[in-house]
């Protein structure tokens, strides 16, 4: 006859036989102490293209994926990394990066100057390339002032490099810039189409630098030169827009013959520094930065009596000093969202990043 289960007591329960104590589970992740240590010199969905050692003294290239216990961390091209599992290099075989050493440096960038979402493009470099075309298509003052301030913000060296010599004279935008003491190299094409690219691979031997330039500036020709077997695809610039046709879609490191790195980029029509505190932005303007001593308290450097006016009039700031003036200015004004036309992008041009020349 079956029980009411009122009447049921304790020994009437059914103990199911187990194990006994199942082992209580460890919070602590494993240190990997062992792991090998790698770079990352490409990205794609998901999967990284790794070499071995460090940037001056490489190994073997291989892929590896991130593991799980990296979460979201992201990894970028030059992020120095642990690594443990196959690393032979072999077809069909994965690694696994399993902890992203800290950063020396971090060339970010944002959509524009109101975007408070900032992006990593190259972690670890030590030398930011901006490649300018003197024609086809016109200097930029603006996008060289931005990228400038970037690369003062994530302490790189910068270097100038003007492509194109052989269509226009470097002498006018370099007489702008001559108060700055940035380094430039100027490139130009021979009567045989040879490219002549001085000293610029002295400027980057035993360096990692990241290049960084508009669509169609001949970014992608002057890697093919540096690098023989690159093979980075270049594209037809419209005379009319000045906008190439858009080749090289993700940025990746590569070794020079004598030695370093340079890291190829997409090319941009935008460098948003939404991620730079105001103040810093000086830092690209140190022909300005000295006239700001005679400044009224509070002066937003943007108001009738700034003494950027006076100082730049009198020629203290050099020839280029009115330009540079308002481009100061109109960078001010983007970041305190004060400028409706300001932003990160030249007048006329999409301000959404496009791959490369």
């Amino acid at each position: 006859m079956s029980r009411r289960r009122e009447d049921l007591d304790e020994d009437d329960v059914r103990v199911r036989p187990g194990r006994g104590k199942s082992r209580p589970r460890s919070k602590d992740r494993p240190t990997h102490e062992d792991a090998d240590a790698g770079f990352v010199v490409a990205v794609d969905r998901g999967r990284y293209t790794v070499v071995t050692g460090t940037p001056l003294d490489p190994g073997t290239g291989l892929y590896a994926v991130k593991a799980r216990e990296l979460g979201r961390k992201g990894v970028v091209v030059g992020d120095h990394v642990a690594l443990v599992g196959d690393l032979s290099g072999q077809v069909d075989t994965l690694a696994r990066i399993v902890r992203v050493e800290k950063r020396t440096s971090s060339l970010r960038r944002s959509a524009d100057d109101a975007d408070p979402v900032e992006r990593v493009v190259v972690a670890n470099a030590d030398q930011l390339v901006l490649v300018t075309a003197l024609a086809d298509p016109e200097p930029r003052p603006r996008m060289i002032d931005r990228v400038l301030v970037a690369a003062y913000d994530a302490r790189l060296d910068p270097l100038l490099v003007l492509t194109k010599s052989d269509l226009a004279s470097p002498e006018d935008l370099l007489r702008d810039y001559g108060d700055l003491d940035v380094p430039y190299v100027v490139t130009r094409r021979g009567p045989d189409r040879s490219l002549d690219l001085a000293d610029l691979p002295e400027r980057l031997r035993g360096r990692v630098s990241v290049l960084i330039g508009h669509s169609g500036v001949g970014k992608s020709t002057l890697v093919n030169e540096l690098v023989p077997d690159a093979e980075r695809a270049t594209g037809h610039v419209n005379a009319v827009t000045g906008r190439g046709r858009h080749t090289s879609t993700s940025a990746v490191a590569l070794e020079l013959p004598g030695g370093g790195w340079v890291i190829d980029t997409p090319g941009v029509r935008s460098f948003g520094l939404a991620h730079v505190d105001p103040q810093r932005v000086f830092d690209a303007f140190p022909d300005l930065a000295a006239g700001t001593a005679q400044c009224p308290r509070s002066c937003t450097h943007d108001e009738d009596e700034c003494a950027l006016d006076a100082w730049t009039a009198e020629g203290r700031a050099g020839p280029g000093g009115p330009a540079r003036l308002e481009s100061l200015r109109r960078l001010l004004r983007s970041r305190a969202g004060t400028d409706d036309a300001a932003g990160a992008s030249e007048p006329g041009e999409s301000t959404e990043a496009a791959p490369e020349e």
